[in-house]
């Protein structure tokens, strides 16, 4: 059988579609700064950009709900003395956000209730508004800031003095420093907020004990040099990264966070070769990755399934960003069935809204893809989570509440169990057929009866059906052996139908039927005469024939205990046919991916393909062997044929 299998996935149509011209964000000014950051952030009722501005830093809050051109003059957050390099809102207080600067210090701020970005007229004096306090005590620049995801009050701040500290803001102190040998690029809190994973200019990817300060886990992560991403993938034990390899191909690598020495899951996913970093972004409800390209206007996304990335598709457009954020995803439109709402910063003079959609019709609120999402409500409070209290996660608020227009509804959440690998439902059900089993050959025993006349062997062998019974039964089993079941499908990516190579093998084994039992007739009419008598001797062929041999080629698969490509053979049916033209061998065309593992030993898997081969030329020795079989297979049976023979003579001279 021929064509596609695709796996089944409720998401693989989702799509992505920028708001109209109307609903944009025109006449924004983003910092022309080179620092690695987002640049913007949301929290689905404002917008937080690093504001291109003179006399020290500053940045700006918009209003998600006034779209359109910015007046010139804005009122900025000022208050730092040098440029803005990141900014976080706090989860639980739609109207509180940090800032981290070049000029080492955090500072908190508060946003007036009646804020509006569009009041300030020409007649209105623009008033700047100034930090509630700042928070002191890295001695670099504060490069990355992220706030707890279950405490309230809870900060993390990294610097170039190679630090990250925990920062009670209340109090405005920091209790934990993580020191690490360089600085870090990235960080991200695991659901509960008790472990931080953080990947810093040392190449290494750790897993810290937030409240006793250690490293639990620590791994080798990309080898490029450029920077590299983290994020925690929800409510289990697996992170995601972004970065480079050697020869500078953009890659995702998931890993075991507990586990980062045995190393990445499966080997790092290719991407393709653009220079800007890869921002990643994940939805936990619905488990999928979303990354966005620095100077490509490209995101792309991909489910997480079983510990593996499948892509789904990707949002194209010919406007690079720099700036990407995300929208929580209790704030998305539900009845349009949008699970994803993000913004771009174009050209650095206009942020663009994206929304993603799952395409349906119905009606009713969509119970399996608006699972319960983490709601505003903190866990716990800063001297709860400090004083060693624990939380299995965020306080989740039901979508169905959302959608209903009621009350929210609130509860805790619970750790998710161990990972356990499932195989995902096939888009196409199969009945899956055990393969007939080969025949074993038996030489033909004549019975101990009173010989009879027997004519020509050939014509006997002519006369004979059960070669064209035995083709039949191989037509059968290369059908049932060649069958697809997508049931075997764990990684489910769309395969194209195998182009063939030839490999030609000359031949020189004789022609001979196999699992052929030879009937002799053993009743005729009696002699008439003595010419009747006379049976001609058969004529043994001296000259030996070539057998054409068709075979399908040994699957490949990757297995998870060495990540290495190892041949899994099926059954090889043999249909033989009386040629004089050289053996044709028929074999899949495969592709083979680039070496990009991060240890020896390891290959690297690209995305859009189900498996690779490290090395064409090892599958043809393997056929040449087969091939060789075959030939021995064949004298043996030239033999077994001859002693045939040589006993149908006997019984004609008696």
């Amino acid at each position: 059988m021929s064509g596609k299998f695709v796996r089944a996935s409720k998401y693989r149509h989702v799509f992505g579609q920028a708001a109209k011209k109307e609903l944009q964000y025109e006449n924004v000014r983003v910092t022309n700064n080179a620092w690695d950051s987002n640049l913007i952030k949301s929290n689905g009722k404002y917008l937080s950009v690093n504001w291109n501005s003179s006399g020290g830093g500053a940045f700006a809050i918009v209003p998600v709900s006034e779209p359109g051109k910015l007046p010139d003059q804005v009122p900025l957050f000022r208050g730092h003395t040098a440029q803005v390099l990141d900014t976080d809102f706090d989860p639980f207080d739609d109207n509180r956000v940090a800032s981290s600067s070049d000029d080492g210090k955090i500072g908190i701020w508060d946003i007036p209730q009646d804020y509006s970005i569009l009041k300030s007229g020409d007649n209105e004096e623009i008033k700047d508004i100034e930090p509630t306090k700042f928070l002191t005590g890295h001695s670099r620049k504060v490069g990355h800031i992220l706030y707890h995801p279950t405490a309230k009050d809870v900060l993390a701040s990294s610097s170039l003095d190679y630090t990250v500290r925990i920062w009670n803001v209340e109090t405005g102190e920091d209790i934990y420093k993580l020191k690490h040998p360089d600085m870090v690029t990235s960080m991200s809190f695991s659901y509960d907020g008790t472990h931080l994973a953080t990947v810093a200019r040392d190449k290494k990817l750790r897993v810290w004990n937030v409240r006793e300060e250690k490293v639990v886990s620590e791994g080798a992560a990309h080898a490029g040099a450029k920077n590299q991403r983290v994020v925690w993938l929800g409510n289990s034990e697996r992170l995601a990264t972004t970065g480079f390899s050697k020869l500078s191909d953009r890659q995702i690598g998931i890993w075991d966070a507990f586990n980062l020495e045995k190393g990445d899951l499966g080997g790092f996913y290719t991407v393709d070769q653009s220079s800007g970093i890869l921002m990643p972004f994940y939805d936990d409800g619905n488990k999928i990755l979303y990354l966005a390209g620095k100077g490509d206007g490209n995101i792309r996304y991909y489910e997480f399934q079983n510990d593996e990335l499948f892509e789904l598709s990707e949002f194209q457009s010919i406007e690079a960003q720099r700036g990407f954020a995300v929208t929580p995803k209790r704030l998305v439109n539900i009845r349009e069935n949008e699970v994803m709402k993000c913004y771009k910063t174009v050209g650095d003079q206009r942020i663009e809204p994206v929304s993603f959609y799952v395409p349906r019709r119905s009606e009713e609120f969509q119970e399996d893809i608006y699972p319960d999402a983490p709601s505003n409500k903190p866990a716990l409070s800063a001297d709860e989570w400090f004083s060693g209290k624990t939380t299995e996660g965020p306080i989740l608020v039901s979508m169905k509440s959302l959608y209903d227009g009621a009350e929210p509804e609130l509860h805790q959440s619970h750790k998710a169990e161990a990972t356990v690998k499932v195989v995902p439902e096939p888009a196409i059900k199969i009945e899956k057929k055990k393969p007939a089993e080969k025949p074993v050959e038996k030489e033909p025993t004549p019975e101990p009866e009173k010989p009879k006349t027997v004519g020509n062997a050939n014509e006997v062998l002519k006369s004979d059906n059960s070669i064209d019974k035995l083709l039949q039964k191989s037509s059968d089993l290369d059908m049932t052996n060649n069958v697809e079941d997508p049931s075997k499908d764990t990684s489910g990516w769309d395969e194209e139908d195998d182009k063939p190579i030839s490999v030609n093998v000359d031949s020189t084994a004789s022609s001979t039927v196999d699992k052929v039992d030879v009937n002799i007739q053993k009743e005729q009419e009696p002699k008439k005469s003595e010419e009747s008598s006379k049976v001609p001797t058969p004529v043994k062929s001296s000259t030996p024939e070539p057998v054409k041999t068709e075979m399908p080629v040994s699957k490949i698969t990757p297995t998870k205990e060495n990540k290495t490509m190892e041949p899994v053979r099926e059954s090889t049916p043999v249909t033989e046919k009386a040629s004089t033209e050289k053996e044709s061998v028929s074999t899949p065309r495969s592709t083979s991916s680039k070496d990009e593992a991060a240890t020896p030993g390891k290959s690297a898997k690209s995305l859009g393909l189900k498996q690779s081969v490290e090395k064409l030329s090892e599958l043809v020795l393997k056929l040449q062997q087969t091939v060789d079989d075959l030939r021995e297979s064949n004298l043996q049976k030239d033999d077994r044929l001859k002693a045939l023979e040589e006993k149908i003579d006997s019984l004609l001279k008696k």
